[in-house]
């Protein structure tokens, strides 16, 4: 664990509490990574500026990793950004449509474009998705896509993903939380903008530290060696992670920071 130069972290379920909240106690534990020169990534299937007001007093000492890596971005730089081709996010805007009682919402850089919600379900959207336009047609996406979020009030891997399914592997189509399945370029995801931060980074796999809880935290699990599944994560997460830690709830991420900033203390 001495070794590690990059921690990379999920947000929901796996840094955030079931509140969608972060503790003080990990902003005091970033002290410390900070003063190791341990480089800290936040990687989330959330848009940019959700990340963002989530992580506000340390956004300019971090790596952002939005939209399931559809964008990475750095002290408001952007370091990779994989839009939707735009005749693509046409043909997708009419399939999507069509499945019953799922509700998409097109994201971009800025802002999220919501079709047809109700006002409770654009509460519920807005603690992801806080900078929102609603819309009524296709021509009111006025910017590029770079994911399509799809939501289910109850079950998404069952109600949802058989429909979108045989999109695979043209694009990445992945079930991100148990009412989301996320569409983006099949290049994007959190594992291939991990791997491109270590190359620009120079740091390996054997130095790099990884939290996460859903299938699209999979790919980014295999791109380290202290890679950690939380207590209350999917099946094929604790499958895959070569270690285990407590919940979200329980401070499982800082349990583990703070073991890694005593050995490193040491050294």
């Amino acid at each position: 664990m001495k070794d590690i130069k990059m921690v990379v972290t999920d947000m929901d379920g796996t840094l955030l509490n079931s509140n969608h909240d972060v503790s003080s106690k990990f902003f005091e534990l970033f002290k410390d990574l900070k003063q190791q020169n341990i480089q800290f990534v936040a990687a989330s299937g959330r848009p940019y500026y959700s990340i963002v007001k989530k992580l506000q007093p340390i956004k300019n000492d971090i790596i952002i990793v939005a939209e399931n890596g559809g964008l990475v971005i750095q002290n408001q730089n952007i370091l990779l950004s994989n839009q939707l081709d735009p005749n693509r996010v046409l043909e997708l805007y009419t399939l999507v449509s069509t499945i019953p009682n799922t509700y998409p919402i097109f994201c971009t850089q800025h802002q999220a474009f919501i079709l047809r919600a109700s006002d409770d379900l654009v509460k519920t959207f807005s603690e992801y998705y806080s900078d929102y336009t609603i819309i009524d047609s296709f021509e009111d996406i006025t910017d590029d896509v770079i994911k399509i979020a799809l939501y289910h009030t109850t079950n998404s891997e069952k109600h949802i993903f058989p429909f979108v399914k045989h999109l695979k592997p043209e694009l990445n189509v992945v079930v991100s939380g148990n009412h989301w399945v996320d569409i983006s370029e099949a290049i994007t995801n959190k594992g291939n903008a991990l791997s491109f931060l270590q190359k620009q980074l120079n740091i390996s796999p054997s130095e790099t530290m990884v939290f996460g809880d859903y299938n699209n935290d999979l790919e980014m699990l295999t791109c380290a060696k202290y890679s950690y599944a939380m207590a209350n994560a999917h099946p094929n997460v604790k499958n895959l992670a070569n270690f285990e830690t407590e919940s979200n709830d329980n401070n499982g991420v800082e349990l583990v920071l703070e073991q890694l900033i005593t050995e490193s203390r040491k050294h």
